[in-house]
C-alpha cells in the first residue's frame, strides 16, 4: 500500500491581516498543507518556530519587533530544521542578497501569485532553494561587490549553460539556445553542481553570483 504523502506544516508571520489571512486561506486549500499558526509580529513568530518547529515558516520581511532577516537569523542560529520563506514588497539587491546570505530557502514578492507561493512552499519543503528569476537581476547588482575569492574554474560551455539557468531557460531551452543534446546539457549542470557544491538550479545561480562568475 502506497504511503500517503506527509502533510506540511506552516507559519505565517505578517502584519496585514488581510494579506496573513489570504495567504493562509489559500495554503489551506491546497490540500497538502496545514497553517498551524499566524503571528503578526517576528517576536511572536520566532517564539512559535522555536515552539512548534513547522516545516515552514513564510515571514513578512518587515515586521514589528523582529524583522524578517532577524527571524531568520535566529532559527539558523539556533539550529532550529525550519525552512523560512521569506515574503517582501521589496526587491532592492541589498534585501535579496541578506536574505540568502542568512540562509533562506526562498525569496518571494509580495505580488506573486497565490499558485506560486504554494508550489514554493512545496519546493522547499523538499529540498529546493527558490529565487524566482527576475530577481535574480537585483540580486546580481548587489553580489558583484562581493566577489569571493578563489572561485572555480569553469568551461565555456559550463559557463553558458550557468547564464541560460540565470535567465531562467529549462533543460530543454538551453539544449536548442547552445545546439546541445538535452543530455549533455544535464551533465554539464552536474558538473556545476559540483564545482559550486550546491544541489539544485536556484542555489547554483545565488552561489555562481556570489563568487562573481555571473555578470
Amino acid at each position: 500500500m502506497a504511503t500517503p504523502n506527509p502533510r506540511i506544516t506552516v507559519v505565517i508571520a505578517d502584519d496585514h491581516p488581510l494579506f496573513r489571512e489570504g495567504i493562509s486561506r489559500a495554503l489551506q486549500l491546497s490540500g497538502t498543507i496545514d497553517v498551524i499558526a499566524e503571528a503578526e509580529n517576528g517576536r511572536d513568530a520566532l517564539d512559535i518556530i522555536r515552539r512548534e518547529q513547522p516545516d515552514i515558516a513564510i515571514l513578512d520581511l518587515r515586521m514589528p519587533e523582529l524583522d524578517g532577516i532577524a527571524v531568520l537569523h535566529a532559527v539558523t542560529r539556533d539550529d532550529i530544521p525550519t525552512r523560512v520563506l521569506l515574503l517582501s514588497a521589496f526587491t532592492d539587491s541589498t534585501s535579496v542578497y541578506h536574505a540568502i546570505e542568512e540562509g533562506a530557502a526562498g525569496y518571494l514578492t509580495k505580488d506573486s501569485k497565490r499558485t506560486d507561493i504554494i508550489d514554493a512552499v512545496r519546493a522547499i519543503h523538499h529540498g529546493q532553494t527558490i529565487v524566482p528569476p527576475e530577481l535574480t537581476t537585483s540580486l546580481a547588482k548587489e553580489i558583484r561587490t562581493r566577489r569571493a575569492q578563489n572561485a572555480p574554474t569553469l568551461t565555456q560551455r559550463e559557463q553558458q549553460v550557468l547564464s541560460a539557468m540565470a535567465r531562467g531557460l529549462t533543460t530543454p531551452q538551453i539544449a536548442q539556445e547552445l545546439f546541445l543534446g538535452a543530455s549533455t546539457v544535464k551533465t554539464h549542470t552536474q558538473h556545476l553542481y559540483e564545482k559550486l557544491n550546491v544541489n539544485d538550479r536556484a542555489q547554483a545561480v545565488a552561489e555562481a553570483m556570489r563568487r562573481g562568475l555571473l555578470e
